[in-house]
């Protein structure tokens, strides 16, 4: 059973084909969808060629998917996708049906970023390929092995259950591909910080293999600043936003795309390019890159408090993976919990590599993703094809 992997962004592009065996035979990746002259690079057994995206959107990218494809597509059996929140109606690994779909709508202004655009997506390729089980795997599935002092927050009595309010944590697929990598790598390790970091961010405390708490919380509005997304905000500034006179509606739309990185900045929420801002002395550009390096480095010390000890710990996502100058300024002076970078080892980092000094108490490594392998296993599994 080939498999195909669409992993959808809220301005970018991935997927891949596994064959029967978990063989990857082509994957590709877009960013910047919605932008003019934004193309996708397919690579199949190496060999990369570039594709135009003629229709800016989402849309014109799995157009463009669909025709780099080409004769892997009338073999693909199912159709694996990420799919970000469902509260509690919908988690795990499920079937794309009409309760998913209904639990997807449910939380769209939770994840407004994220739950249209992924909806839209399974509806376009539902279109493509007729009769193929769809299987989405729910972002929030990993951790649902959070204690439940981590999941709750402390509202009014049955607020929780009335309104599916509570922690939920995201990026599941690649914090769990990140655990199970470091296992085979550093199998000492059992209390690890799985570090996601890009457009959207997040770090995660694992204990040997299974979730215990994260940085993000009811929504991936939540955790880090993030790059146009506002990350942990007091509720009651909201209350004090209606006071002020701006709707809760501007105020929702405000924080979910103006917020973040970009507010911090004055610039942009891209953090190459706030990184290369910083390097020219743009003093917004270096005040966000602080200010995001801190929100880290303090969240690693309270999720290896949560784990009692920290004794691994993996830089991924985008810019977790490629850029030197991110990981050290966020280990920079957290020496005390026995994180220490090997310069030369983090500055000529590529692709899995440990960065840290091989007799560190915290073994430090940077391991790129695979949510689409994750997606792929998962489906498969879900189908009784594994």
């Amino acid at each position: 059973m080939n498999i195909l992997a669409v992993n959808v962004g809220s301005t970018s592009l991935k997927y891949a084909v596994f064959g029967p065996h978990d063989e990857l035979m082509c994957r590709g990746k877009a960013d910047g969808v919605a932008r003019d002259r934004a193309f996708l690079i397919h690579d199949e057994g190496g060999r990369k060629t570039e594709h135009p995206i003629l229709r800016p959107g989402l849309e014109g990218a799995l157009d463009t998917m669909v025709e780099a494809l080409g004769t892997h597509l009338p073999a693909v059996s199912a159709a694996a996708f990420k799919v970000v929140h469902g509260g509690d109606d919908a988690t795990g690994v499920v079937l794309l049906d009409d309760a998913a779909a209904a639990a997807l709508e449910r939380f769209a202004a939770a994840a407004p970023a994220h739950n249209p655009p992924y909806a839209l997506a399974i509806r376009h390729i539902a279109k493509i390929l007729p009769g193929v089980p769809l299987i989405g795997s729910f972002e929030t599935g990993f951790h649902a092995t959070w204690p439940p002092e981590a999941r709750a927050y402390a509202l009014p009595a049955g607020w929780a259950e009335r309104y599916g309010l509570r922690r939920f944590g995201f990026h599941g697929a690649s914090h769990r591909y990140i655990s199970e990598r470091l296992a085979e790598l550093e199998p000492d390790v059992r209390r690890l910080i799985s570090c996601h970091l890009g457009g959207s961010s997040s770090l995660c405390a694992i204990v040997d293999g299974a979730a215990v708490d994260a940085t993000m919380g009811f929504s991936p509005q939540s955790g880090l600043p993030q790059a146009e997304r506002v990350g942990d905000l007091d509720a009651f500034a909201l209350v004090h936003l209606t006071a002020e006179g701006v709707t809760l509606e501007e105020a929702a739309r405000a924080l979910a795309s103006e917020g973040g990185l970009l507010g911090l900045s004055g610039l942009s929420g891209d953090l190459r390019e706030l990184e290369a801002a910083d390097a020219s002395g743009h003093a917004g550009a270096a005040f966000a890159l602080n200010t995001y390096a801190y929100a880290a480095r303090k969240s690693i010390g309270a999720l290896a408090a949560a784990m009692g000890g920290l004794d691994g710990l993996a830089f991924t996502g985008g810019m977790g993976e490629n850029s030197g100058r991110l990981r050290s300024r966020i280990c920079e002076e957290l020496g005390f919990l026995g994180i220490h970078l090997t310069p030369a080892r983090n500055d000529s980092a590529t692709g899995e590599a440990k960065v840290g000094p091989d007799d560190a108490p915290v073994a430090v490594w940077v391991v790129p993703t695979d949510e689409e392998r994750i997606l792929v296993r998962q489906a498969r599994e879900l189908l009784g094809a594994g």
